[in-house]
């Protein structure tokens, strides 16, 4: 099956051209459920942030990173979890990998990547890009990147800031990015949100800073009757209908022809995970609404459409 990749553009929305060659491994036949996206259909680029329930930016109001080490890890069984849904239907993903659970969960890690997976960087410690100067910055994505090439014996090409909180206008983090070794960033998500996004950003692969020849990736978003829909996967995927996704889905594929660049996390599929007190309302409804739908839901996306890395799935525009 080939896989569709869009032309790279300079802060602004390319168009698909060309093909990259798509790597699956293997899986069990007799396990592997039938696929209903069409034969020739777009390949959508797949990714997972492994971080655990107790890291994201909706608890951070009542879970500090000091309180980190008393929570119990949860991450490596709902990580495995989805290595079994993706391994069921021979589909490969990207898992952007937090530095601090890479350390305590080696071999998950190593499990990830002899899969056939791509690893990528979440930088350490889930610390938004804005929240760090430039030298905070540099020493994350570099010990980040030596800590998880160490363990999974790849190279690590990919980054994901957290919370989505890369910018284009913050060229200086691109520059640190490239010179770090990075190829890539899968870093914005152009809407608007009160935690994150970039709604004014481009919708497709493009060039953010002239000095290097990084490639940014936004996740994907859908432009309809004036307004941009989020259906590249998150929290959005988590709450609502499975249909509205699909529909969605299908329509960036019939309008304009590219690929969906769709997230998600390990947590979302684990309803049975501690609650955390003296939450916001907000925060309660973010976090916890619909953990038990999640895994079905998958089990729809991962059938009704095609799948692999975010590298292979966009080949031709990241650089060597």
């Amino acid at each position: 099956m080939s896989v569709r990749t869009p032309s790279l553009s300079r802060r602004d929305d390319g168009e698909t051209a060309g093909a990259a060659a798509q790597s699956r491994r293997s899986a069990p036949a007799q396990s592997a459920p039938v696929s209903r996206a069409k034969p020739g259909a777009i390949v959508n680029a797949l990714s997972i942030d492994v971080e655990d329930y107790f890291q994201v930016t909706a608890l951070s109001e009542r879970v500090g990173r000091d309180d980190w080490p008393q929570y119990a890890l949860r991450v490596e069984r709902n990580t495995d979890a989805i290595l079994g849904l993706l391994g069921e239907r021979r589909i490969a993903a990207t898992f952007f990998v937090l530095g601090w659970v890479a350390e305590r969960c080696p071999a998950l890690v190593r499990r990830i990547a002899d899969a056939g997976h791509e690893i990528g960087s979440h930088g350490y410690s889930h610390v938004r890009v804005h929240e760090q100067d430039a030298g905070a910055f540099t020493a994350d994505i570099e010990k980040t990147r030596s800590l998880l090439e160490d363990i999974a014996g790849v190279p690590v090409r990919g980054y994901r800031a957290a919370s989505f909180s890369l910018s284009p206008d913050m060229a200086w983090a691109y520059r640190a990015l490239w010179n770090c070794g990075y190829r890539y960033s899968s870093s914005l998500h152009p809407i608007r949100h009160d935690l994150y996004g970039a709604p004014d950003a481009p919708r497709r692969p493009f060039a953010p800073a002239a000095e290097v020849p990084i490639t940014e990736i936004p996740v994907s978003t859908l432009d309809l009757l004036g307004r941009r829909l989020p259906c590249g996967g998150g929290g959005y995927f988590r709450l609502l209908p499975y249909a509205a996704s699909r529909w969605a889905i299908r329509r960036l594929h019939r309008s304009e022809n590219v690929p969906c660049v769709f997230y998600f996390h390990p947590w979302e599929i684990d309803p049975q995970q501690p609650r955390v007190s003296g939450l916001s309302a907000k925060s309660r409804f973010r976090h916890y609404t619909n953990l038990g739908a999640m895994q079905p839901k998958l089990a729809h996306l991962f059938t009704d459409f095609a799948w692999s890395r975010i590298d292979k799935v966009y080949d031709s525009v990241i650089p060597a």
